[in-house]
């Protein structure tokens, strides 16, 4: 899949990241999310109003997300035009994007509650409750793993794991996430509220696409203002 610049920037201001990291680095609390505990609560209460974020929604309704739309459809599409490939997605989610991955498609998340709308979402997939670091398939079993804002949550040693994991367990990786933009930490502990009004927070990277493609050692296949993409193959 060509490259794709969606904001016109290419390789992104580095300055901003610069600053970014100072003025709004990690607090001391040491980064975590995979196997943060908390974090894990956090996602299994937001299950039925997680789609809310991707549909503008719910506590949504009223961001100003111009460009948004166009570039989920473009998600979308470049996810539908992959080739069919058995594929495993990391951290499903809800399966809101696993959904139009061709093939046979297992995901896999540790929230029960996301596992549970993901299954009803998989016709021809099927989901289940496990850990992202530990993915407990043998080698090689599937073509292609995906994750979709995922990777961009894990710090430097979760990072390390999980691409080892997925170059155990597979011949290609495809990752989607959140870009970077100006006014936003390059990574930080954010406040997260769901509708019950309780408060958590969980930790975040942006990154812009060139940067993706470097940490995973391949290739970008779009850059837009609020979603990356890259790909990987070995």
């Amino acid at each position: 899949m060509p490259g794709t610049d969606l904001a016109g920037g290419g390789d992104r201001a580095t300055a901003h990241r610069r600053r970014a990291r100072h003025t709004d680095g990690v607090p001391t609390r040491r980064p975590a999310f995979a196997a943060d505990p908390a974090t894990a609560t956090y996602y299994d209460q937001r299950a039925n109003e997680y789609d809310d974020w991707y549909t503008g929604e719910g506590r949504f309704a009223s961001d100003a997300r111009p460009g948004w739309n166009d570039e989920l459809q473009r998600i979308i599409s470049m996810l539908r035009q992959l080739p069919p490939a058995h594929t495993l997605d990391v951290a499903c989610g809800t399966g809101f994007l696993s959904r139009h991955l061709p093939g046979r498609v297992l995901g896999i998340d540790q929230s029960p509650a996301m596992v549970a709308i993901a299954r009803s979402r998989l016709p021809h997939g099927h989901a289940v409750v496990g850990d992202a670091l530990h993915l407990g398939v043998l080698d090689g079993a599937f073509d292609r793993v995906f994750t979709g804002h995922f990777y961009g949550h894990l710090p430097s040693d979760e990072r390390a794991t999980f691409l080892a994991e997925v170059h155990r367990v597979a011949r290609q990786l495809i990752v989607v996430d959140s870009a970077l933009r100006p006014g936003v930490a390059a990574q930080a502990w954010q406040a997260r509220i769901l509708n019950d009004g309780s408060r958590h927070t969980v930790y975040k990277r942006y990154l812009t696409g060139p940067e993706l493609a470097r940490e995973i050692q391949g290739e970008m296949t779009l850059e837009g203002r609020w979603f990356i993409a890259a790909q990987a193959a070995w």
